[in-house]
Parts: C-alpha cells; sequence; structure tokens
C-alpha cells in the first residue's frame, strides 16, 4: 500500500509534464501547422509573477471512499535575472492524509528557470524525497548543443557517484512543470492533435495530446466551460509503460487555468482538483 501512494502522488506531480504548444505540430483532420512561439511571456501568458495555484490530489477505487493523498502548489515568481526576461516557476507536491496514516512521507520541490521571450526550459533543480531516500537533481537544457544534461545525486551519501545522462532535445523544450504553462498559451479546439516533446530525469519524449471536448466542470468558480484534453502517456512508447489514461481540463477563458485532471490505472482512478488561486501583487 505504501508503494501505491508513493506511485501515485508522484505521478500526479507529473501529470502536467506533457504539453509544449510552442514547439508542438498541430493537426486538425488532414491540415496541419506549427504553432509559434509567444513573442513573450510577459505580454503573452494567461498568468503573471505571482499566480499561486493549489491543487489536492485523491486516491479513488470501487467500494472505496475516496482517499486524500496530498497537495501540489504551482507559483510564478520573478527572478534576479528578470531583466533578461529569465523567470522562475516554483513548485512543490505534499502527501497528506491517508499517505501520511500508512508513513508514506513524500515531498518533490522543482525550481524551473524560464526563458521568457521564447517561454522553453532553460535549467530545472529537483529535490525529491521518499521517506529515507533523498536525491537531488538538476537538468541543464543546452540550445546551442541541441542536447539536456542530467545529473542526479545523493545528499545522504557524497561519496556516491553522481548519475548522468544526456539526451539530444529540439529548439523548444520543457520541464515536468513548465509544461502546464505552455499549455495555458495554447490555440486549444476540439479536434486538435498536438506532438510534443518533453524531457524529464534526462529522457526525452514525443507524446501527442488531443484536444476531444469542450465540457462544463464544477470548480472554485462554480460551472465553467472547459476544453478536455487527453495525453497520450500510457502505452509502451510513452513514459508509463502500462495501461491507463489520463485526461486534463483546462478552462475556456482568458485565465486558461487547469481545474481538474483524472489518471485512471489498473489500481484505480486518481483525481487531482483545483482548490485555491492566490494572486499576489509583484
Amino acid at each position: 500500500m505504501r508503494s501505491v501512494f508513493a506511485k501515485y502522488l508522484l505521478l500526479s506531480f507529473v501529470l502536467f509534464l506533457f504539453f509544449n504548444p510552442a514547439s508542438s505540430q498541430i493537426q486538425t483532420g488532414s491540415t496541419s501547422a506549427v504553432a509559434s512561439s509567444p513573442t513573450s511571456f510577459v505580454s503573452q501568458a494567461p498568468f503573471a509573477v505571482g499566480e499561486v495555484l493549489t491543487y489536492e490530489t485523491k486516491f479513488n477505487r470501487t467500494l472505496v471512499p475516496p482517499l486524500t493523498i496530498g497537495d501540489l502548489k504551482f507559483s510564478v515568481i520573478e527572478s534576479p535575472q528578470a531583466a533578461g526576461g529569465i523567470f522562475l516557476i516554483k513548485s512543490e507536491a505534499q502527501s497528506r492524509g491517508v499517505a501520511r496514516l500508512f508513513g508514506k512521507n513524500i515531498v518533490q520541490k522543482l525550481e524551473s528557470r524560464v526563458d521568457g521571450d521564447k517561454f522553453r526550459i532553460l535549467r530545472s533543480l529537483k529535490y525529491d524525497q521518499q521517506d529515507e531516500r533523498i536525491r537531488n537533481s538538476e537538468a541543464v537544457f543546452d540550445y546551442q548543443e541541441g542536447k539536456v544534461i542530467y545529473t542526479e545525486t545523493d545528499p545522504n551519501n557524497p561519496q556516491r557517484r553522481p548519475y548522468q545522462l544526456a539526451s539530444p532535445i529540439p529548439e523548444i523544450a520543457h520541464d515536468v512543470v513548465t509544461g502546464i504553462y505552455s499549455l495555458r498559451m495554447m490555440p486549444l479546439a476540439v479536434g486538435k492533435t498536438f506532438q510534443i516533446t518533453v524531457s524529464d530525469s534526462g529522457l526525452v519524449y514525443t507524446i501527442a495530446v488531443n484536444v476531444t471536448a469542450r465540457e462544463r466542470q464544477k470548480s472554485i468558480y462554480g460551472k465553467v466551460w472547459t476544453y478536455r484534453v487527453e495525453p497520450q502517456v500510457f502505452g509502451d512508447k510513452g513514459p508509463f509503460n502500462q495501461k491507463g489514461r489520463m485526461v486534463l481540463w483546462i478552462m475556456d477563458d482568458q485565465r486558461r487555468i487547469p481545474v481538474r485532471a483524472e489518471i485512471t490505472a489498473s489500481i484505480g482512478r486518481l483525481d487531482v482538483k483545483l482548490k485555491k488561486v492566490e494572486l499576489t501583487p509583484k
């Protein structure tokens, strides 16, 4: 049971990594076009420095009441290099509720340094704790060399040799955090399919994302219109080599806030719902 909650809390945290409108090839019917990059993060984004999104994660299974297992928080902050068009997005996943009752303490913290002009990831720092196991990692995205270099270390064992991996990347890439924000700038429309490239832990994936419907969803804002988006992350060609399904609902208004997500796999269903939006002045 402990491993189940760990696996699915972490899965909820990487829920948003599979989106990249700036480098996506958009296909509608038999036609296709390349989505252009936003001219700048500041002028085009439906979000701003000071925005904080908080989500609650629940685990569902047949004949078992929903169980709260953790919280997710995403914050946009200004970087010391902001004059150069650089921003930071900080994210945190923290276990709570039944996950803590079963003795599972999970914390993931990511800091993503973003090129605001092209909205692409430049550098990611991650802290990953699962009980006593702790890992620190860094991913550096070198677009001139066309590769990402990932390095992972064990702070509990400084003598252990760092794990490193390098993989090729395209001109625009994202980590597990910047993907959600780039998705919010995507020109969503029912019937569109996006082929996207995302890097996580030094590995690089190309994943299809389908916009399948426009639906009403309950949210903290009441019932709102949303786009139903389905990234094809399960299967032998995806990052999760098993049967499953992932669905994300994005508000169809100028804010483009993800209000709900659902992951279904053999072990059960994971529900992620927006609980709070904060807009802190700069």
